[in-house]
């Protein structure tokens, strides 16, 4: 069952070096060919040669070829797997530092609020040219796994506009799903329905969560034929942690009725109501762990950690490399999906695909995430029907976002982009309209050179930004580090927590990976 995964991206050494174990876990793709692409040869080559050494270490038949190369590592390949970040972290600080001048205060800024949208002009591109490679050169039907965020948007990019059907996935679902199966856990010892020795596991509590991506719900939870929905508030409130460290998901429930899959700085910053006043922020996050509301977390920790894994590597080369095996295979989705299609062993996961009636309150369209089942057959995705109103409401506000945003992508459109900016919840909480126009053209020139798009933009935006300086009509801007922003460490001062560095380096998961000391 020789099979070829291209993985573009393959520098990322979280994603790539998980998901290859992930895939040679199951015995039936023990000799796929890995083809690893990336821009940065450096990085490269050091995750092949970590990787290629649990190959060995594991007796495996599989092959890696590495190459910059992109289209011809895509050539005659079944699957090809996105990783990539683009523009790197030089572009995602401007995601975060620029807008804040304007008030927009982001925790990650790469789904939604002006982070995200940029993120997303980036990225598209990018993406569409991979997507025609897969069409020229990748074997007929090959399916794209997109792992690359704004996931809506660029799922949403490729399916329509890329001609190759692709499939976004995330790992929010599982992630609040165990949340879920600790809080029930925690109640069923306390009411007498499970030992003090006995633990749930995520299989126990079935669960329907729909929505788009990281503004999913879970609609339905289900323990032991029980229907746990309507006590997940007090479950939540009665947590021993949750209520200090999930301030905004449980004010949502609350509020909603339902509970988000995406984590408290996540889903704050998708929302008009948490992150609109700085002086109130710090009382709706916390900072035991970055994902949990902290300004700029997610690119602290990206940059933490790259700097670890440059700085390790030799280390990581000295040591005895890990045999792959099942016991410590991963949750993320792609390894099953493959196993699933290749073997026609039934997975069941949560996948964003776009919607065709799925969701019946959402436009038809749009990227959803909603569960779906694998197998031979395919990727087969079920009817949901419709989402409660209140979370459909806020779905619907950004799917609209998502649309222009991505629109904007792909045709240059500055005007289209700026209106997008002007209508992300977040952001138009903050600014005003002339706000808005401004910070938009100055995130274009700051990012221009991942931008081609917008080549004949970028000079009028310079222009308009050196005439309102001139008039001194230039909105003013302020200088701040935000409500919560932690400095970043550098190398000596992460050796002294080497196993919590060399986590932070290796996840696929951040936000589960790392805290802080």
């Amino acid at each position: 069952m020789a099979i070829k995964i291209a993985m573009i991206g393959a520098g990322s050494i979280g994603f790539t070096r998980t998901l290859l174990r992930d895939i040679l876990s199951v015995p039936e793709l023990a000799d796929t060919t890995f083809a690893f692409t990336d821009i940065s040869t450096q990085n490269l080559e050091m995750v092949a040669q970590l990787c290629q050494r649990e190959i060995d270490a594991s007796k495996l038949p599989a092959q890696i070829i590495a190459t910059t190369d992109r289209r011809a590592a895509i050539a005659d390949s079944d699957y090809v797997i996105s990783t990539v970040r683009q523009g790197g972290l030089a572009a995602f600080e401007t995601d975060i530092d620029i807008p804040l001048k304007y008030g927009v205060d982001q925790c990650v800024g790469d789904t939604l609020s002006a982070g995200g949208l940029m993120y997303a002009q980036r990225t598209i591109p990018a993406l569409l040219d991979f997507c025609k490679d897969i069409r020229e050169v990748a074997r007929p039907g090959a399916l794209f796994l997109n792992y690359s965020n704004p996931m809506a948007m660029n799922v949403w990019a490729c399916n329509t506009y890329g001609g190759v059907p692709t499939i976004g996935l995330c790992h929010g679902v599982q992630g609040a799903h165990w949340q879920i199966v600790h809080c029930i856990e925690l109640w069923a010892k306390k009411e007498g329905l499970l030992a003090e020795e006995e633990h749930l596991h995520r299989r126990d509590v079935d669960v329907i969560a729909a929505g788009i991506n990281h503004q999913t719900w879970f609609t339905k939870v289900e323990w032991r034929g029980r229907d746990m929905v309507p006590h997940l508030l007090e479950l939540f409130e009665a947590h021993p942690t949750y209520p200090t460290t999930e301030k905004v998901r449980i004010d949502v429930l609350r509020r909603f009725g339902y509970y988000s899959t995406e984590s408290n700085g996540h889903l704050s910053e998708y929302l008009p109501w948490y992150r609109k006043r700085i002086a109130e922020i710090p009382q709706w996050i916390d900072l035991s762990n970055w994902i949990n509301g902290e300004t700029g977390g997610y690119l602290r920790v990206c940059t933490e950690g790259r700097n670890w894994f440059e700085t390790d590597f030799p280390n990581w080369l000295k040591e005895e490399p890990q045999p792959i095996s099942q016991q410590k295979r991963s949750e993320e989705h792609g390894s099953y999906i493959i196993e699933a299609l290749e073997t026609g062993r039934i997975y069941r996961g949560h996948f964003n695909v776009i919607n065709q009636n799925h969701i019946t309150n959402l436009p038809n369209g749009c990227v959803i995430e909603i569960p779906g089942y694998v197998d031979k057959t395919g990727i087969n995705m079920p009817v949901v029907g419709d989402l409660p109103l209140a979370c459909a409401a806020t779905c619907s506000a950004s799917v609209r976002v998502q649309e222009m945003g991505m629109l904007a992508a792909i045709r240059g459109d500055i005007t289209l982009l700026k209106q997008a900016m002007l209508h992300d919840p977040l952001v138009g909480a903050v600014c005003n309209p002339e706000e808005v126009w401004q910070m938009t053209d100055e995130m274009l020139v700051a990012q221009a050179q991942w931008l081609p798009q917008y080549q004949t933009a970028v000079p009028q935006a310079k222009s308009r930004l050196e005439q309102a300086e001139q008039n001194g009509t230039r909105v003013k801007t302020v200088e701040t580090r935000g409500a919560a922003r932690l400095p970043i460490k550098t190398v000596a001062e992460m050796a002294s927590n080497r196993a919590e560095a060399r986590a932070n380096a290796s996840a696929t998961d951040k936000g589960k990976m790392t805290k802080i000391s």
